[in-house]
């Protein structure tokens, strides 16, 4: 989950919770939805009888209680909610990340130019009737790169991006610092926001607490946090995704019994359901059920604490990937659906290379580096996320830990807890959990910035900044960042990654299928991606 040359900058511990969705809180949503929000009745199925205009009821395996605000969120229901909602100058194809003139009437013909030119839609307006205009636009970059605004948005935008200008009301100019083609599908990142609406006082805290109005195909109707939020097709909508569902209710249920169960037998009160368990597979195809994977950037990780001796020392963190027994995790735990870390991206990433250093399951190597460390006698308790598949392969680590004489406690504990901890620079050792990058998109410079940098949250977790290798590192990221030759830029990538692989201070230990299932006797135009939620925008009723 979580980037100032495009890091995410520092922030205290209220706005990181706001922004990651960590905190979970159940916040009041703003003053125009309460009235609809009566409570978790409205989680009950309506219209799925016959007709066209039956309500569309998915299930989503995570919080809807996480930031809403689209330049700070990166709660996968949000983000997934976001993408129906509102639209950016530019949006993107959910699996290929191909970008598609959005807002904007068409792509820009030279992406290497450092100024590109948008006309905004004719007749777009938002879901309150008031018309899109350039001011907008305005509003929402100068918010992402206002040096003394924290946003999650400013760690994709601020590196390359100068300035935004208005034309006239349908048309503004994005004034970049120097070419960067890669910028044309991080535009979805900025969804166009009314100023009309949220710069009134207190507008950005509604945004965050669930008020959303865009411009896209969905108006948002009701949001219960914890329970559900519900959606209605938008008659003013004149863009390129037309909506083919009339109403659409989406429900929260983060654990996975329930949330399969909704999805099962014929009495089944939902057509689709995101972050399917491993196990449920073949229960859900036999039941007609389509269940399909994609594989992406999502992983279990270790961080490490190397303020915490003797995490400091490089050759522990390498022991103690050393030690794991990968592929028994990804037998026993992930049913076949995974495979060992090979380097910081995933192997189908268009920037992937072979790491360097590759932690293939070696025990013995992993005593010998503890021995070089003088370490011996070592106590480790995991900090882990309560994720169903992350507590699943837990038992590996500890068994793989135990074997190499490295005593191990295992301590899940909701997501909440443990980013809470973090935030507060509670002492920890290793934290164990879940991250999947692509929800951004498969940028491998995006990718990478998300996780480390000078003032990445990331990297003030791990206290490893300061590290002489870490600001080397840093200078070297920057400048691939700027270099202007794809090839030159996508071998400085591999590179720097190389080192990120052999410090092993944030790491993925696999990377893993995300698993989406579906009725296609109701749906068609799915497709499973593989970060969390879901994208209804090319989908209908069969």
């Amino acid at each position: 989950m979580r980037d100032v040359t495009p890091d995410v900058p520092a922030l205290h511990r209220r706005s990181f919770l706001k922004y990651t969705g960590a905190l979970g809180a159940a916040a009041a949503v703003s003053a125009s939805l309460s009235a609809c929000s009566s409570g978790p009745e409205s989680t009950n199925d309506t219209g799925t009888g016959g007709g066209r205009d039956r309500t569309l009821t998915a299930v989503i395996g995570y919080g809807n209680d996480g930031s809403w605000d689209p330049t700070q969120t990166a709660s996968a229901f949000c983000m997934a909610a976001n993408n129906h909602i509102y639209e950016g100058l530019l949006d993107t194809d959910p699996i290929s990340r191909e970008p598609y003139a959005a807002l904007a009437t068409e792509v820009p013909k030279d992406p290497d130019s450092t100024s590109w030119k948008f006309e905004l839609r004719a007749g777009a307006t938002f879901h309150d009737g008031k018309p899109v205009t350039a001011d907008d636009v305005v509003f929402v970059f100068q918010r992402i790169l206002d040096p003394d605004t924290q946003t999650l948005a400013k760690g994709f935008f601020a590196s390359w991006l100068k300035e935004v200008r208005r034309i006239d009301a349908r048309n503004v100019e994005l004034v970049l610092k120097f070419p960067f083609p890669e910028g044309l599908s991080r535009l979805t990142l900025a969804k166009i926001m009314p100023r009309h609406v949220f710069s009134k006082p207190g507008g950005w805290d509604e945004a965050i607490k669930g008020k959303a109005i865009g411009s896209g195909p969905y108006r948002q109707t009701a949001h219960h946090p914890k329970s559900n939020t519900t959606f209605e097709a938008f008659d003013g909508y004149n863009g390129p995704r037309k909506p083919a569902f009339r109403t659409m209710n989406w429900l929260t249920i983060v654990d996975a019994a329930p949330r399969v169960a909704k999805i099962s037998g014929s009495s089944a009160g939902a057509q689709i359901a995101d972050n399917i368990p491993y196990a449920n597979i073949g229960q859900l195809e036999s039941g007609g059920l389509t269940v399909a994977g994609g594989a992406g950037m999502n992983n279990l990780f270790l961080m490490f604490n190397t303020r915490h001796k003797p995490f400091d020392d490089v050759r522990v963190r390498q022991a103690l990937h050393y030690a794991i027994d990968t592929e028994k995790m990804v037998e026993v735990a992930l049913k076949g659906h995974g495979r060992p870390s090979s380097s910081f991206l995933d192997e189908a990433n268009p920037s992937y290379r072979r790491a360097k250093t590759v932690y293939d399951h070696d025990p013995d190597k992993a005593k010998a580096l503890l021995k070089q460390a003088g370490v011996k006698g070592l106590s480790i308790e995991i900090l882990a996320v309560n994720v169903s598949w992350i507590v699943d392969c837990l038992p590996t680590i500890k068994a793989s830990w135990d074997a190499i004489g490295v005593r191990t406690t295992l301590s899940p504990q909701e997501t909440t807890a443990v980013f809470t901890k973090m935030d507060q620079k509670q002492d920890y050792q290793v934290v164990v959990a879940a991250s999947n990058p692509n929800q951004f998109g498969l940028d491998a410079d995006l990718i990478m910035h998300y996780n480390y940098g000078p003032e990445n949250l990331w990297m003030q977790y791990t206290r490893w900044a300061s590290d002489p290798v870490a600001r080397q590192l840093f200078k070297d990221m920057d400048r691939a960042t700027r270099e202007p030759d794809p090839t030159k830029k996508k071998t400085m990538v591999q590179d720097y990654i190389d080192v990120v692989a052999e410090q092993a201070v944030l790491y993925p230990v696999v990377h893993n299928e995300l698993m989406t299932a579906w009725d296609p006797d109701r749906l068609s135009g799915i497709r499973a991606q593989p970060y969390p939620g879901i994208n209804l925008l090319q989908a209908k009723w069969a």
